[in-house]
């Protein structure tokens, strides 16, 4: 997942991107300025093609436009082949990208379409909420809207938490109190990995704690070094000395292990629900709860957001089609059906959500008692995601002394915002 982060720049890749360039011949010939009529659709979700296409019926009727969708399943490959694109004929009036500081180069190429009007409708017809905008706003302006999001949040497994006699946790005590509980009866408290998803602890650590602290370090402002960090760090310290997570270089399906009892508690992201149905599980089997935040001064509980933008490109011929089906996408109808399709949780509140569980916290969450904050992944430049995921995979396995590992980050941090000046 990190490498489609990365724009492929190797020859072989922009080859493959040409290559795919070449053979592409889904261009209806639409002009600027239509509205209407069959629109290009490129995605790195190649699984989600029938998802997508499933829509059509919907939106031929709303908006008289379909999908003509190209999904590719090698991500290097298919940012090569975005890349390249916009120095063709063929810019996509639509593609999927991910926000971020990949979304940020391209804004600052001017390659992508600016979609305020649209933004500003969405959030004045309650469609979208500020905080979500803020992950696709660059110099007061927005780009892109969203595909879907995730919420990152916290399932359980029932029976071991039945087996433990705990109950959901809504404050930061009362979590530390269930994980004791549970070690104390021979449940492992929490899933961890040492490789990719590595991230998750820290970031609720650090946003829940302070969330000024965490747009810090997103900004360059705050170094991994600075004594807070390290203070929180010594926090999952401890919980890690008290055994409270799970062995890191499990290979065992993390949807799997939860459904046996291997640990009683994963950080994920709402999309899990579907990874814990194809295991077997029901929602009389998990359940899901918002994390409470660390600080109990702060008057909102931060959740970890993360969202998939859909773009239209600003020199596409289909610019005009690809801004219409955007403002539709954003619509109650538009995500209701994508909902029915797709499922989790929906950046529209007014959107009918299949699943009751994620239909519920959804609700919750987009409520006045929640603040969001962009996903670690996509709220750090990607060399300093890189060396943290590293990192904190490295602390996972190894837990000691948190300032080596930070120190680590910080140096390639430094290197980043030093080339940004």
């Amino acid at each position: 997942m990190i490498s489609r982060r990365k724009i492929a720049a190797a020859a072989a890749g922009l080859l493959i991107g040409g290559m795919a360039l070449a053979g592409c011949s889904g261009d209806t010939g639409s002009s600027s300025g239509d509205v209407t009529g069959t629109l290009n659709f490129y995605t790195d979700k190649a699984a989600w093609k029938p998802d997508f296409e499933s829509l059509n019926k919907t939106s031929s009727k709303a908006v008289d436009i379909t999908l003509k969708t190209t999904g590719y399943s090698d991500a290097n490959q298919y940012d090569a082949f975005i890349k390249q694109s916009f120095r063709t004929a063929k810019s996509p009036g639509l593609f999927t990208w991910h926000t971020g500081d990949s979304l940020k180069q391209l804004v600052d190429e001017g390659l992508v379409a600016e979609t305020t009007d649209i933004w500003k409708k969405a959030i004045k017809e309650g469609w979208a909420s500020e905080d979500l905008a803020k992950a696709y706003t660059f110099d007061g302006k927005q780009y892109c809207v969203p595909m879907n999001i995730a919420y990152w949040i916290m399932f359980y497994n029932k029976a071991e938490f039945s087996k433990a006699g705990v109950e959901v946790p809504t404050t930061w005590d009362e979590l530390d109190a269930v994980a004791t509980k549970l070690k104390s009866d021979g449940i492992t408290p929490y899933y961890q990995t040492s490789t990719l998803f590595t991230f998750q602890w820290f970031q609720h650590l650090v946003a829940s704690t302070d969330p000024e602290l965490y747009a810090g370090l997103a900004d360059g402002s705050v170094k991994y070094t600075d004594p807070k960090i390290v203070d929180i760090m010594n926090l999952w310290l401890d919980e890690q000395k008290k055994g409270w997570f799970s062995d890191p270089g499990s290979t065992t399906d993390p949807a799997v292990a939860l459904k046996q009892g291997d640990f009683a508690m994963i950080n994920f992201g709402t999309f899990f629900a579907g990874n814990l149905k194809g295991a077997g599980m029901s929602d009389k089997d998990y359940g899901m709860f918002a994390i409470p935040a660390v600080s109990g001064d702060l008057k909102t509980t931060p959740v970890a957001v993360e969202s998939g933008p859909i773009c239209t490109a600003e020199n596409s011929k289909q610019k005009d089609l690809g801004l219409a089906y955007a403002e539709w996408w954003m619509s109650p109808d538009a995500q209701t059906a994508w909902n029915a399709a797709h499922g989790d949780v929906a950046f529209n509140p007014k959107a009918k959500v299949a699943d009751p569980a994620l239909a519920e916290i959804g609700s919750k969450i987009s409520g006045p008692d929640y603040s969001l904050y962009d996903r670690f992944f996509e709220a750090m430049p990607t060399p300093i995601v890189t060396t943290a995921i590293e990192q904190f995979g490295a602390f996972n396995a190894n837990p000691g002394d948190p300032l080596p590992f930070l120190e680590k980050i910080q140096a390639t941090a430094d290197k980043y915002w030093a080339e940004q000046k």
